[in-house]
């Protein structure tokens, strides 16, 4: 790419146009409140949403992502891919142009993310810290790749079911955990996880994700359903401050099970190599 003195500015002034307009925030969600006793019917049903979560490992797509925290509002157009082996890579594109202005590949233990328009690769540990820097939102790697392809992963067995309750259509099911308590909010009608909320031992809320329109697809020789939006929140009296951290994510083209295997990901030649664990938020997001 031909570099000029004036691309810096007109990057910047492409970055703050496209921040301001069409900005979508994450929706809030109607709970039952109506307890009942867990029946066989909704064992059945428990079972059932269980075994279908985090059945898709591979994805490749085109998303939008709305980020807003206390001290941050963006928006960015992103292709994603997220592979069996736990690797996820996102290239982020920004600005009235959708100029690539980030390529970012997540290992389980890993982080390299470079900078495309100052030819700088960020390395790190893949921790929340460093995630937070690099994305706008705090949140462990595992459960923000399930989310992000919308399928998460519920391992918990029907033992620790500790409520039910109904109302609006929907049944919620209270889950103890190791470190807490999860909440599923399921539609009986068709057998979806349509909302998640992960409390901490003492019952506060940290993480809420709301799946909104699904659409059809076919893996191997099934059916399945993937919500097109993708809402989390992200709770913690240390966030910016405090408050919460937002991201809507809404799929305009998704493919499961690629036919590439793998993630072909080019380090770049070059760069000026930068410790994560050195920088604060990274420019983009």
């Amino acid at each position: 790419m031909k570099k000029t003195p004036a691309l810096p500015l007109l990057f910047l002034v492409a970055v703050l146009v496209s921040g301001c307009t069409g900005f979508k925030t994450a929706t809030l969600q109607q709970w039952p409140s109506e307890s009942v006793e867990l029946d066989a019917e909704l064992s059945k049903l428990y079972a059932d949403v269980a075994s279908d979560s985090g059945s898709i490992a591979e994805v490749d797509g085109f998303a939008d992502i709305w980020i807003r925290t206390p001290a941050r509002k963006e928006r960015v157009f992103s292709s994603i891919q997220r592979r069996k082996s736990g690797e996820m890579r996102i290239i982020v594109s920004s600005g009235l142009l959708d100029w690539p202005v980030a390529d970012m590949l997540f290992r389980p233990d890993s982080l390299f993310v470079h900078d495309l328009v100052n030819n700088r690769l960020f390395v790190g540990n893949n921790t929340p810290d460093n995630i937070e820097k690099i994305l706008g939102v705090r949140s462990g790697y595992r459960l923000l790749s399930e989310a992000v392809t919308g399928s998460v992963s519920i391992e918990e067995p029907l033992a620790s079911v500790r409520s039910v309750k109904r109302g609006f259509g929907k049944v919620s099911y209270t889950i103890a955990t190791a470190s807490g308590s999860k909440e599923l909010l399921v539609d009986p009608a068709t057998r979806l996880l349509e909302a998640l909320v992960i409390s901490d031992a003492s019952g506060g809320k940290r993480l809420e994700m709301h799946f909104r329109r699904f659409l059809p697809y076919s893996s191997g020789d099934r059916s399945i359903s993937l919500p097109a939006e993708i809402d989390l929140l992200m709770f913690h009296p240390a966030l910016d401050g405090g408050g919460k951290q937002e991201m809507v994510i809404v799929y305009d083209e998704r493919t499961l099970d690629p036919e590439k295997n793998g993630i072909e990901y080019r380090f770049p030649e070059k760069a000026r190599v930068i410790e994560l664990d050195k920088v604060g938020a990274l420019p983009w997001m």
